[in-house]
């Protein structure tokens, strides 16, 4: 009797794509994307600029897109 096929489970490709220039709310309050880099983990960290210029490196999951 053969076995089952394994179901193979990919990673959820994120609903929200970060661009430079997009507006984001972060836990710190609300900026504007200015760079995505990959880490040498290969995870993705996202560069935003608050209103008063200074510039924090957020994951994915820590962003949201603006409404507006």
């Amino acid at each position: 009797m053969r076995a089952a096929p394994r179901e193979r489970r990919l990673g959820r490709m994120s609903e929200s794509i970060f661009t430079p220039g997009a507006d984001v709310v972060t836990s710190r309050g609300s900026g504007t994307v200015l760079d995505v880099r990959a880490t040498p983990a290969g995870k993705f960290v996202i560069g935003v600029e608050d209103a008063d210029g200074e510039v924090t490196y957020f994951t994915e999951k820590a962003l949201r897109l603006a409404q507006g």
